[in-house]
């Protein structure tokens, strides 16, 4: 079974700097994409940015520059580097990836359970 189990959030000041983890297991053909989600209070989810499994990135305007995306294939881990944090970046933060099903061959993707980022002005 895919688990990803997310850490690193909390509170920050605005300015400020948080680095989220999350750590994959369960694919036994390893992991594809990976990335990060975020949903504000009242937001619909938005990605934040994701990373392949050869290093590509893509990253939303709002966070570029400021955010960096990064990933262990050893680890199976995905790391977001959050600088120059703002308000505007407070929301639950959700780890992704895709894997493949060995039974079915079929693409698919699973969700982390979120972590809280709070940035106060």
């Amino acid at each position: 079974q895919v688990q990803l189990v997310e850490s690193g959030g909390g509170w920050v000041q605005a300015g400020g700097s948080l680095r989220l983890s999350c750590a994959a297991s369960g694919s036994i053909l390893g992991f594809n994409d990976m990335g990060w989600y975020r949903q504000a209070p009242g937001k619909q989810r938005e990605l934040v940015a994701t990373i392949t499994s050869g290093g590509r990135t893509n990253y939303a305007d709002s966070v570029k520059g400021r955010f960096t995306v990064s990933r262990d294939n050893a680890k199976d881990t995905v790391y977001l580097q959050m600088a120059s944090l703002k308000p505007e970046d407070t929301g639950v933060y959700y780890c992704n990836a895709h894997w493949v099903d060995p039974r079915s061959f079929i693409m698919t993707n699973s969700w982390g359970q979120g972590t809280q980022v709070t940035v106060s002005s």
